[in-house]
């Protein structure tokens, strides 16, 4: 193990603006007992890409070549063309050792296993992992427990103790615990489930998503009258939710149990929920506050690399990475706006140079796997056989910008399926170039890149689309593939400080033209949006289109060609104004499910009291 005061290689000094520096020396440093950073940032890239180099020497690299990787892969980072996820970050050559960002940890139906769970949820978010569950095995409240004689208290009960064990660890973590929270639309609690979260105080440290498959969602489409079967997940009995209940008491003793023989009159039917009226209610509460998402389980499951170890039934907490129980994955994104290459003052993408970039980013990802230390001694071995990693993107919209190609445009939805089907292959020729030289993944004999794909590669998911939130902030670009959240906006970090955020493309622009100003500056930070201030060129309004100022169907279409072009899944949030309508958010989520999007998760604007960016 190398020194943590290591000295960065001869390279280029990464050049970083004021917030990532405030981002950097928050979170990312090495402190002192007092507090001082002790650390510079050229000294942290070097920490992590000396580790992520030692693991050539795992494949035959001599001491030299090691070297020569750690300055690569210095300058992969130190140039912020590329950034790996948080955990890679803070905890490269440090004690804790664990790299990865994302887990899926499974929820038994005993009391032994789910606190066994939660101690091994402790020992991830204490790393500054996120970790993602299913609660589906759990069995509904009011069930008998055998073994004492006496009934559950369900499902709801147990996951707030995750949510205060997140809450718990809080204090110590390198940044805010983050989860995945999901249950089957035939879980008898699942009313429960879908209402637990409009209560904005409660299960804060969660996100939610409710897992549909396509059989219910043609049943609601082409006969949403039909009754919604709940089954509960011991005994496999089936059971209808009378309309009566109260959704916080209710046991499975108040729904009505379903027999083989019996047929229902159309009044009795008509006294419990349908397949229409769950549906609704999970649009009416997404509408009120964002949650619960959707996840299409089985469009998931179609692009399971691994079905012969089990179904997939949950995903990280942003939902880009669906997991086996037990598997984990590490990020990383590509910063797309820095390969944008202007020639005789005409800008285009620089090819070449992106590839060069997706095959290194590739290699040192399937590095992280081999010098990561696993807090959960159970992740290891999933970890290592299926060597999951997740590449991505970020500054999607910057690169729109430099390229005058507006966000909701045809142009736009072409452009981003172009770039991601590049990075696609790329990171799959690159991870076949390290499966020849390295071996594929241990599981690949029995997985859909032999039996279906007949292509060896050395992980059995490549690439993904993560939010990243913070590593934007230090690579001074937007997030994912997110559209711009405004020219000027605030963003809130961890310890509830705030940072001004302008967009540099918007303001060297503004400024070339002659019209920026600080009044403008202030005019949009307030506003959110430059569409409606006339003394802008309309030219520069079209490019410049916003997270508001783009309708929810266009931000749909882009998630659907990233997701074309995509192993894992997209985290992307659709975006609606504070007046947008259940139908609106109906529209949007079935729209999701007919393009081909894996999930999806929508945000109506001021629907939650503390918003991450919000404006002056």
């Amino acid at each position: 193990m190398v020194e943590f005061n290591i000295i960065s290689p001869s390279g280029e000094a990464p050049a970083l603006s004021k917030n990532a520096l405030t981002v950097l020396q928050s979170r990312y440093l090495i402190k002192d007992h007092q507090g001082k950073c002790i650390e510079t940032p050229a000294q942290l890239f070097s920490r992590v890409a000396s580790l992520i180099a030692e693991a050539e020497a795992k494949y035959g690299a001599t001491h030299t070549e090691v070297k020569g990787w750690h300055r690569k892969f210095y300058d992969l980072m130190a140039s912020l063309k590329f950034l790996p996820n948080s955990p890679a970050l803070m905890n490269a050559n440090r004690p804790s050792g664990m790299l990865s960002a994302c887990f899926v940890l499974p929820i038994e139906d005993s009391i032994e296993a789910i606190f066994e769970t939660i101690k091994q949820t402790a020992l991830i978010q204490k790393a500054g992992g996120g970790t993602g569950f299913s609660l589906d095995k759990l069995r509904p409240t009011g069930d008998r427990i055998a073994s004492s004689g006496g009934t559950t208290s369900g499902p709801i009960s147990f996951w707030r103790v995750f949510s205060e064990t997140t809450d718990a660890i809080q204090q110590g973590a390198f940044r805010r615990g983050a989860n995945m929270g999901m249950m089957s639309v035939e879980h008898p609690d699942i009313l429960k489930f879908l209402h637990a979260k409009q209560n904005l105080k409660a299960f804060t440290n969660f996100n939610i998503s409710v897992k549909i498959t396509d059989n219910w969602m043609e049943t609601l489409t082409t006969s949403g009258k039909s009754l919604n079967i709940v089954k509960n997940p011991r005994t496999q009995q089936r059971y209808l939710l009378p309309r009566r209940i109260d959704i916080a008491s209710y046991t499975i003793n108040d729904l009505h149990k379903l027999t083989g023989k019996q047929v229902l009159t159309s009044a009795q039917a008509g006294q419990f929920y349908t397949v229409s009226d769950i549906w609704e209610t999970i649009i009416k509460c997404a509408a009120n506050s964002g949650e619960p998402g959707v996840v299409f389980i089985d469009r998931i499951n179609r692009d399971n690399p691994t079905p012969s170890l089990g179904r997939i039934e949950a995903t990280n907490p942003c939902g880009e990475q669906p997991l086996l129980p037990f598997e984990a994955c590490t990020l990383g994104s590509i910063d797309i706006a820095k390969f944008v290459a202007f020639t005789d003052g005409k800008a285009d993408m620089d090819w070449p140079a992106l590839a060069k970039t997706v095959k290194l980013a590739v290699r040192f990802l399937d590095n992280i796997i081999d010098v990561c230390n696993y807090p959960v001694r159970d992740t290891v071995r999933l970890a290592q056989g299926n060597r999951k990693i997740g590449l991505g993107v970020m500054g999607f919209a910057d690169c729109l910008f430099l390229l005058k190609i507006p966000y909701d445009s045809q142009q736009g939805i072409e452009f981003g399926s172009t770039l991601m089907e590049f990075i696609n292959k790329k990171a799959r020729e690159a991870s076949t170039e390290l499966a020849n030289s390295r071996g594929p993944f241990p599981n690949w004999n029995d997985s859909i890149w032999r039996t279906e794909r007949n292509q060896k590669v050395r992980n059995a998911s490549i690439t993904c689309v993560a939010p990243t939130g913070t590593i934007s902030i230090i690579a001074n670009c937007s997030s994912g593939i997110e559209p711009a959240y405004s020219p000027v906006f605030v963003r809130r970090i961890l310890d509830g400080s705030k940072m001004l955020q302008i967009n540099p493309i918007f303001k060297q622009i503004a400024q070339k033209a002659g019209f920026y100003s600080k009044e403008l500056e202030k005019q949009i930070a307030e506003t959110g949006s430059i569409q409606k201030i006339s003394k802008i060129p309309s030219s520069v309004r079209r490019i410049f289109r916003c997270t508001y100022d783009i309708k929810p169907e266009w931000h749909i279409k882009m998630q659907a060609v990233f997701q074309e072009h995509c192993d894992a899944a997209v985290s992307k949030t659709i975006n609606f104004s504070e007046k947008a309508t259940v139908a609106a958010v109906d529209k949007a989520y079935k729209l999701a499910y007919q393009l081909g999007c894996k999930g999806i998760t929508i945000y109506r604007r001021h629907s939650r009291r503390h918003e991450p960016m919000s404006l002056y």
